[in-house]
């Protein structure tokens, strides 16, 4: 009953009453809405470090948004810069990214999230509710784990929401000229039900998206959902494949790319906030 109410609670939040008293927000436009933050819920690491889940939702229907790090997208105290996005993807984006949470931060304290985007200004508060505590790591019916993703088949793997940009994977790039961007993923093939019945052949063990995450100019991926191609089954762990997408960038500057696994659940966990995995990998594109 526990699990209920936490994903109760924290889909309220992404829903859209991301303060007391705050209304749900307007239907989506197509051009000229505004982006809300959406706090998913807080977590503690197999590390003991602990963390805020959040999303957004750009309530544009195919306007995405460029917001850079400053007044217009901050996060206080401490910020403005915690790692939050500045390119907004049309929709409801699940767990983009984690903030990590001071250690001396208590359930009175909150961050503040602030976005300004066509002249819209909204906030949301991440607080250490006890009922908006989630499981990103492990979804205990079914014993199902996120997937694991690397830049190379046999080098280092991240695993679960929390982004990190493996160092020495830093990648350069041409202005105008296609880069490719290969990932490997691994899977235990389970599913987060509470039944752990997966949903059958049909439909990959991980499924892949990619997206720009930072950086000064467009960025245009060939497939921003590319298959992933099965490598082998019935190994430790049972799924292998990989999934390539070639990204061009239309002016030199520093970029970051961000990239989401999700399995058998689906985006945000079906609901249960488990189980996915995000990596992000820098590329400084030249103009030559």
């Amino acid at each position: 009953m526990r699990r209920l109410i936490t994903i109760c609670a924290a889909g309220v939040l992404a829903c859209g009453a991301l303060a007391l008293g705050q209304t749900l927000p307007e239907p989506r436009k197509e051009f000229g809405a505004g982006v809300t933050g959406a706090y998913e819920g807080w977590f503690t690491a197999p590390d003991g470090s602990r963390w805020f889940s959040v999303g957004y939702y750009n309530r544009n229907s195919r306007q995405a948004l460029d917001v850079p790090v400053g007044a217009d997208n901050k996060i206080e105290p401490g910020g403005p810069d915690q790692g939050q996005p500045t390119h907004f993807l049309p929709g409801r984006q699940y767990g983009m990214f984690m903030v990590p949470i001071p250690k001396n931060f208590g359930p009175d304290d909150r961050l503040t999230w602030t976005i300004v985007a066509n002249g819209q200004s909204a906030s949301i508060p991440l607080r250490m509710h006890p009922d908006y505590v989630i499981e990103p790591f492990t979804e205990v019916a079914a014993g199902n784990t996120p997937p694991a993703l690397s830049f190379e088949e046999n080098g280092p793997r991240t695993q679960g929401p929390v982004a990190r940009i493996i160092p020495g994977f830093e990648r350069t790039a041409v202005a105008g000229a296609p880069f490719a961007w290969t990932l490997w993923a691994f899977d235990d093939m389970k599913y987060a039900s509470s039944t752990g019945a997966p949903v059958g052949a049909a439909r990959s063990p991980v499924t892949l998206s990619f997206s720009k995450y930072r950086g000064p100019g467009e960025v245009t991926f060939d497939k921003t959902r590319p298959a992933v191609e099965k490598l082998s089954t019935g190994t430790t762990p049972p799924f292998r494949g990989k999934a390539t997408t070639n990204v061009t960038f239309s002016e030199p500057g520093e970029y970051v790319l961000h990239a989401t696994a999700n399995d058998y659940s689906g985006e945000g966990g079906g609901g249960f906030l488990c189980c996915w995995t995000t990596t992000m990998v820098k590329v400084k594109v030249s103009a030559r």
